[in-house]
Parts: C-alpha cells; sequence; structure tokens
C-alpha cells in the first residue's frame, strides 16, 4: 500500500501542484506572520537590553497612596539623594536624569509624529565626568548648555528634516517654544526607535519643564564588578526616603519598556494571520475537492485493491498518506515563503511616522511547529471524509461504474442539516438586529450567526446548484449548442461544482460583507463628523491633557478671515454614578458654531448651575427640561444640584451635557483652559491661507491640530481604512486560491471526459467551440459561487451592521454598489480566466486518440 501511495502521488503530481499551492499560501502567511512577530520582540529587547546595558538600578519617585490627595512626590530626587546613593556599596556611578515629552514640529512647519505622544520623548542631557553622557552620544554638534539650545536624535533629525543650526518649534505641555539644533545624538530607547522622537535640553531647562528647579524624575545607578543589581536594589532601598522613592533593577526596566512597547505594536501581526486563517478556510474547499475527485477518478482501481484482499482501513490510510506527503511539501515550500514575507514585512509596515526596529530574523520551534501542524493537519483532515468514503464503496458496486451519485437518502440528510443550520444561523443574526448594542457579547453572537450560516451555505450548495445553474444557465444557453453543453456539465456532478464554487463563495462573502459594513460605517463617521458642526473650522488639542492658551482663542477671533471663534472647555461631569462628558460653550454664540435640535429648552438658559443634557442621557437618567439632578464636574468634589435647562438631539460635538463655558473652565482639571476652538469664517469657506493664518495664531503648536471641515469627515473615514484594506486583500487572496481551484477542477473534468471530447470532435465541433464550452463552463460555476457569496454576505453585513447603532451614531445600511459590481466582474473574469488552459488542452486533443483513450 505504501508503494501504491508514491505511484499515486507520482502518477497525479501535475495536479496536485494547485492543492499544494493553497496550503502553501497559507502556510507562508502562518509562519511568515510568527516568525515576523518573534523577530521585532527580539529586536525590541535587544534595544532594550543595550538601553540598560550600564544600567543597574534606576531609582524614581513613588506614586501616591490611592486617595491621597497629594499628586506626587516629584521633589524626592535631589542632589542631596544623589550623593547618597552614590555612597551605597556597589555603586559605580550615578546619573541623574529629567524625563518629560515634547512633540515637534518638522522643518515645513507640521507636528512631527505628533500622534505617538507615548514615543516623543525629551530629557536632560546630563554629562558626566568626561563631560558626555553615555546614554545619547553625539555624532553631531556639542550637547545644549543653555535654555536656547536643543540636541535631538538621528531618527527625529532625518524624519523632520533638521540640520545643526536650524530653529526648531516644540511644545511640551503649553506655549511653543523656539530652540536652535546645536547637536544630534543617537540611542537605542525603544520607544524612539520603534517610530518616536526625542528632544534633549540641558539640565535645567529640563528640571523647570519637566521636575522642578534642583529636582529630577529619576537616578540612575551602574554596578560596580562583582556587585549584582539585585542586591545593589536592595542596599539602595534602605537609603530611600520612606514612601517617597522606590528601587528598580535595570533588568526589570529594560523588560518593563520592552513589553510595553511591543505591546503598543502588537496590531503589526494580526492582519497576516488573518490572511492566513482566510487562505487555509478557502484553501480547505480545495483540498477537499482535489482529493474527491481522485477518489472518484480511482474507483476501479481501489474495488480491485479490495478486490484482492485491501482492507477499508488500508485504503483510508493510503489515502491519509498521501495527504500527508502533500502536505508535507507544500508546508516546506510555505515556511521558506513564509521566511521572505517576514523579512519584507517590517519595511511593508513601516511608515516615515511608523517605524520598526531592525533585526535579523528569528527562526524559532514555534513557527516550524506551525508550519508542519498547519500544513500536513488541514491536508489530513480535508482528505479524510474522501477516503472513508472511497473506502465504503463495495468493490462489485465499484467495478460496474466510475461515479457513484448520491443516493437520495443522502440528499435528504444534507439537505435536513443544512436547513436546520439556516434557520439556526439566520434566526440567530435576526434576534440580534433590534438588539442595536455593540456590546462584546452581542458581537460574538454575530460572529457566531455568521459562521453557522457559512456552514449552511457550504451545505446546501449541492442541492442549490441545479435550480441555480439551471437559471442563470439560460444566458448561456442561448449562445448555442456550446452554451447548453456548459450548463449540462456543470449540472454533471452538482457536488462538485458546489465544492469548486464554494471558495468563491465564501471569498465573495466575507469580501462583499466587509465592504458594505465598512461602507456604512464610513458614511456614518461621515455624517457624525459633520452633521452636528455648523463651523468652518475645529482647532482641537491632541491629546487628553493638553489645553489651548485662552491668549490663543483671542488670537484667533482677530484672524483675518475669521467671523466668529467660539472657545469650548471639555471637562467631566458625574451623574447618576457615571462618568459623562460635558461641553463648556458660550451661550451666545452656541447656536452659530453648533447645529443644535434642542427637543425643549435652549442653550441660552445655559449658566452656573444650568445644564442642557443630549437626548441618549436624558433618557437613561428619565430627566426633562425643567428636572433638577444632583452631581458634580471635575475637580470639583462638592455635590452640587443642576437644573436641566433643555434636552438636544444628540450630538457628538456638543458630547453628553452643555454647561457654561465659564463654570465648566472654573471647574475644570486645568482651570481657565479651553480645548477646542470653533471657528466660522467670512464667507464660509475654507482656504489653504486662512489654515496658515490660524495656525499662526495659535503659535503653530505642534500639540493643536487645525482642521476644516473635509478634514474632519477625511480623519472620521480613516478610521475604517484597515477594514477596507483587509476587504481587498481578503478579495485578492480569495481570487487566487479560487482561481487555483477552478483551473484544478476543470484540468481534472477535461481528463475524465476525455472520450467525451473526442466524440464532440469526431461529429464536428472545432476546437474554437470545445475551448468555447469549457470557458462558459468555468463562467457558470463562477456566477454560481458568486451569487450566493454576495446574498450571503449582504444578509451577514446586514445583521451585524444593525448592532453598530450601538457604537456609531447614524449607522444605515448603505450599499457600495462600484464595490460589489467590481466584486462580480472580477469573480466572473476569474471564472474565464481560470479555463484558459484546461480549454486548451481539451482543444488540442486529437479525435482519434481521444475517442480510443480507455
Amino acid at each position: 500500500m505504501l508503494r501504491t501511495t508514491l505511484r499515486n502521488v507520482l502518477a497525479h503530481k501535475a495536479r496536485l501542484v494547485m492543492t499544494a499551492l493553497a496550503v502553501c499560501l497559507g502556510v507562508a502567511f502562518v509562519s511568515g506572520t510568527l516568525v515576523f512577530a518573534d523577530s521585532s520582540a527580539a529586536a525590541y529587547r535587544a534595544a532594550a537590553s543595550k538601553n540598560f546595558a550600564d544600567i543597574a538600578v534606576t531609582v524614581t519617585p513613588k506614586d501616591p497612596p490611592p486617595g491621597s490627595a497629594a499628586s506626587g512626590h516629584a521633589d524626592a530626587l535631589d542632589d542631596a539623594l544623589a550623593r547618597k546613593l552614590a555612597a551605597v556599596p556597589g555603586a559605580a556611578a550615578v546619573r541623574p536624569s529629567v524625563d518629560g515629552s515634547a512633540t515637534l514640529n518638522a522643518a515645513d512647519g507640521t507636528p512631527l509624529r505628533a500622534g505617538k505622544s507615548w514615543a516623543n520623548l525629551a530629557g536632560a542631557y546630563v554629562p558626566g565626568k568626561d563631560g558626555r553622557d553615555s546614554r545619547y552620544p553625539l555624532v553631531e554638534g556639542h550637547a545644549p548648555r543653555n535654555a536656547d539650545e536643543l540636541a535631538v536624535d538621528s531618527g527625529t533629525a532625518e524624519a523632520g528634516h533638521f540640520t545643526l543650526g536650524d530653529p526648531i518649534t516644540l511644545a511640551t505641555d503649553g506655549p511653543v517654544m523656539t530652540k536652535r539644533l546645536v547637536g544630534i545624538v543617537t540611542t537605542q530607547d525603544t520607544r524612539v526607535t520603534a517610530g518616536g522622537t526625542l528632544a534633549l535640553f540641558d539640565k535645567a531647562t529640563a528640571q523647570r519643564l519637566f521636575a522642578s528647579p534642583g529636582h529630577y524624575t529619576g537616578i540612575d545607578l551602574s554596578a560596580a564588578p562583582g556587585t549584582d543589581q539585585f542586591q545593589l536594589a536592595e542596599r539602595v532601598g534602605t537609603v530611600l526616603p520612606p514612601d517617597r522613592a522606590e528601587a528598580t533593577s535595570g533588568a526589570a526596566q529594560a523588560t518593563q519598556q520592552a513589553t510595553y512597547v511591543d505591546t503598543v505594536t502588537r496590531g503589526y501581526a494580526k492582519l497576516p494571520l488573518i490572511f492566513a486563517g482566510v487562505a487555509l478556510f478557502i484553501g480547505s474547499f480545495l483540498i477537499v475537492n482535489t482529493f474527491t475527485m481522485l477518489v472518484t477518478r480511482r474507483t476501479r482501481e481501489i474495488a480491485l485493491l479490495r478486490a484482492i484482499g485491501a482492507s477499508r482501513r488500508q485504503v483510508v490510510r493510503s489515502v491519509l498518506a498521501e495527504a500527508a506527503l502533500l502536505g508535507l511539501v507544500a508546508s516546506a515550500a510555505g515556511f521558506l515563503l513564509g521566511l521572505g514575507i517576514a523579512a519584507v514585512l517590517p519595511d511593508v509596515l513601516s511608515t516615515a511616522q511608523d517605524t520598526l526596529p531592525d533585526g535579523p530574523l528569528v527562526i524559532g520551534p514555534r513557527p516550524v511547529l506551525a508550519a508542519l501542524g498547519v500544513g500536513v493537519g488541514v491536508t489530513v483532515l480535508a482528505a479524510w471524509l474522501p477516503s472513508r468514503r472511497a473506502a465504503a464503496i463495495a468493490p462489485v458496486e465499484a467495478m460496474r461504474a466510475t461515479e457513484q451519485p448520491p443516493s437520495p437518502a443522502r440528499s435528504r440528510i444534507r439537505g435536513a442539516v443544512g436547513l436546520a443550520l439556516l434557520v439556526l444561523g439566520g434566526g440567530l443574526l435576526i434576534s440580534l438586529t433590534g438588539a442595536k448594542d455593540a456590546s462584546v457579547e452581542n458581537l460574538q453572537s454575530a460572529l457566531l450567526g455568521c459562521g453557522i450560516l457559512a456552514v449552511a451555505m457550504i451545505v446546501l450548495a449541492p442541492l442549490l446548484a441545479g435550480p441555480v445553474i439551471r437559471l442563470t444557465g439560460r444566458l448561456t444557453g442561448r449562445l448555442g449548442v456550446t452554451g447548453r453543453l456548459a450548463r449540462e456539465n456543470a449540472l454533471r456532478d452538482p457536488r462538485r461544482t458546489a465544492a469548486t464554487a464554494s471558495a468563491l463563495m465564501i471569498s465573495t462573502a466575507l469580501v462583499a460583507g466587509l465592504a458594505v459594513i465598512g461602507n456604512s460605517t464610513g458614511q456614518a463617521l461621515d455624517r457624525q463628523a459633520a452633521d452636528g458642526l455648523a463651523a468652518d473650522y475645529v482647532i482641537s488639542t491632541r491629546t487628553p491633557t493638553t489645553s489651548i492658551d485662552p491668549n490663543a482663542a483671542h488670537r484667533v477671533a482677530g484672524t483675518t478671515g475669521v467671523r466668529t471663534a467660539a472657545a469650548v472647555a471639555d471637562s467631566t461631569l458625574f451623574i447618576g454614578g457615571n462618568v459623562r462628558q460635558i461641553s463648556g460653550i458660550d451661550p451666545t454664540t452656541a447656536d452659530t458654531v453648533l447645529k443644535l435640535h434642542f427637543l425643549s429648552g435652549s442653550a441660552k438658559d445655559l449658566g452656573p448651575g444650568r445644564i442642557a443634557l443630549s437626548e441618549a442621557i436624558a433618557r437613561e437618567h428619565g430627566l426633562h427640561t425643567g428636572d433638577h439632578i444632583q452631581g458634580h464636574m471635575g475637580r470639583n468634589q462638592q455635590p452640587t444640584q443642576y437644573t436641566v435647562v433643555g434636552v438636544y438631539q444628540d450630538n457628538p460635538v456638543a458630547h453628553d451635557a452643555l454647561g457654561a463655558r465659564t463654570e465648566v473652565q472654573k471647574n475644570s482639571f486645568t482651570p481657565g483652559s479651553v480645548q477646542r476652538i470653533l471657528i466660522r469664517t467670512d464667507d464660509g469657506t475654507a482656504t489653504r491661507a486662512l489654515e496658515d493664518r490660524l495656525r499662526t495664531a495659535v503659535g503653530n503648536n505642534p500639540l493643536l491640530t487645525v482642521q476644516d471641515r473635509a478634514a474632519l469627515v477625511h480623519e472620521a473615514a480613516g478610521t475604517v481604512g484597515n477594514l477596507l484594506t483587509l476587504t481587498y486583500g481578503l478579495l485578492a487572496l480569495g481570487l487566487v486560491i479560487t482561481t487555483l481551484g477552478i483551473v484544478n477542477t476543470l484540468a481534472m473534468s477535461v481528463a475524465e471526459r476525455t472520450r467525451e471530447i473526442g466524440v464532440l470532435r469526431a461529429i464536428g465541433m472545432d476546437r474554437a467551440g470545445i475551448q468555447r464550452m469549457i470557458q462558459l463552463e468555468s463562467l457558470t460555476i463562477a456566477a454560481f459561487g458568486t451569487l450566493l457569496g454576495l446574498l450571503g454576505g449582504v444578509f451577514g453585513a446586514w445583521a451585524v451592521g444593525a448592532l453598530a447603532n450601538g457604537a456609531v451614531a447614524q449607522y444605515t445600511l448603505a450599499l457600495p454598489w462600484g464595490t460589489l459590481l467590481l466584486v462580480c466582474l472580477l469573480s466572473l473574469a476569474i471564472g474565464v480566466a481560470a479555463a484558459v488552459v484546461p480549454a486548451r488542452r481539451a482543444a488540442a486533443l486529437s479525435p482519434l486518440e481521444a475517442v480510443a483513450t480507455t
């Protein structure tokens, strides 16, 4: 049986290549993603280890006890403590540090990597006895010596197009500053090498910005030779002020930092894994179909083996061994391809604003085992059902015919199971449409319903093939004899047709569903970003902790081209045990910059102790205009009774509640600050010149954004960009695997119908007719899969999208007709293209040789 298995593999090697390619693609994405993840993690760890290579212990201020009124112990670390630490036995050197955050403007005035505030680092250049700071080796210029000088790392200099002597505008957490670039350094800090920036000040300036004069945010100690860093940390702890400072080993610091950066960038590995899962799922249909057709063609051969003594178990083992051998070869090829994917992923995923650290490929046991497990496991599982079907055929019955149509009883069982799954999956999805709650539980139920629905479509596909192809085949039937023959060929074996079309059906359903959800969500976000806003420009902060200088609001109001500039103070409102967002506005300008639709009351009644609530919040608490509610605002912990003076339709720009700006500012966590400025222009239009003037009015502060309505809409639409990228990626991947499946099926079908094709040629059909017949058959199969996929995908998107009302206001189903049409055309084009090689092979058959084939 082993020799028979090897002979079968070699005899059908050309047909098995297509199946191996499907397995290879899935394995490549899985192994490549795992190698990429391991390599990235190793690069982060290596960088972190270098950064903390000479740091044995780090001393930092200790957080105050929970509930304490103290904001921290920023004054715990000073020069006196540094001298005490230097006297600790085993301490070789002590280096104080001052760390914070700063966002820079590039040379062209645009914010530099402002979207990564977690990695926009700033600190002090603290020289040692040799006049250098070993953490930041200088490569050009000199270290900053006074408040007007600045140094940056080489990556920041390259990204911002800075050269020595350039003025650089930056902001920490307040007004814009301008410094002169005097030095360029290198750093191994993973937060910087992973895409952040680094700005270095002289010690006095950094202390004034991030700590207080004479104090530090951390003190690093290096250990003397022979001193364990954990022992040194214990000794340091004995001299620290109780409850005010703590010591952490350098190894723990490195691990914490590497883990943090790895967590922030973990999403990079998810997208390739999704592609891997889809490739394997769709490819499994190709594997099942290939082995089913191979077993069908070898029915007489299997029957002969059974007749001469082979048992059913031996037949099953033979087919599974063949599948395992195929999976092993495909896994090896897929793993090598995966290494190539892992090598190029950093370049593909890195951008000027978001870079990944460099490092060698790390090939551990996990990717190797995953490649073998996925490739061999999926292939063997996919071949298990055909092997059992082959072993179940009686020898005498198998010798009598080469094709064994399914029994009526089996068809009825399939229909009953498929119908039950259809009712279960469809019913679950329909039951969720009334929830309109995008909770994790509902989303998981929706995904489960989609999965059950997909399985139901796969089970019912052979039963639906007949009526659907007869309906769609009317179009091909009008093309003459070749069209009618193509339709009958597709109907000859509904199971094979359905299995071939299943891959296209699943990929089309995925793409159609994601496209509908993405388009509907994008349009809802567009409306959400603009419908509640009457202003032409919005100036806002990039981070929640940043505020806008109130004087900047006055400068904006005086800018040429500005008719109205309304400052908005955002804060928190604690009512009913919940935390809500409240926007403080000037009642006289509210209607000018906001589209407020009051169901009752008016914004003009806002004042001390008087607030307006959104419709959702008022309904949640059962409040109406004129009612009273207890709560407190911002940093004010004293309970206050508020009067509800109005209820307005939900407005994302106005947030959950509205109050008078003076009261919100007074109780804000940053008293007197504002977080947004809403601007109406003289003529209601936005121009680049006016935008530049507005940026100048706020001092070109990189912590602030200046956006017109179009930019707001574009930013909102950008939140679904990953979904659309995934959609088109899945479309391409599904079409590739589907093409392989159709080519494989048609090639084997042509081989089975050699004598039939010879008869057609003998009675007068020319080669062009043969080619046209095969191509129309492929087109019919593609149309069947595309139709079922579109129907299933749109239905699933409708059901899942209904939950989006709980997360995205104004969500309505919006079909992307252009995208759906493109999917249809591409799917049908794949059907035509996939038939080119099998059609040419069929047309090249000699009539006499084909008729003589046994």
